[in-house]
């Protein structure tokens, strides 16, 4: 186990992220900083990764957003038969 200190600014961005709703806890803040860290230098050395689906989700642009789908059985389409 690690201790971090935060500077007051660090602790207040991962507050903001949280209360936003972008995520739930401290740790998953730095879990996707460090992930991107990584990346970057992945980048950065020309070698690429393959993502898996959680990881593409978590950079989409919804990241965060709160989707909420319904399927419908009340809605068909006539079908000429």
């Amino acid at each position: 186990m690690m201790t971090i200190t935060l500077k007051p600014e660090q602790e207040q961005i991962i507050r903001a992220e949280i209360e936003s709703g972008h995520f739930r806890s401290a740790d998953e803040v730095l879990d996707r900083a460090l992930a991107s860290l990584k990346e970057k230098e992945h980048k950065r050395k020309g070698t690429t990764r393959r993502k898996n689906l959680a990881q593409f989700l978590m950079e989409s642009p919804l990241a965060g957003v709160e989707l909420s789908f319904e399927n419908r059985m009340d809605q068909g389409h006539p079908a000429g038969l």
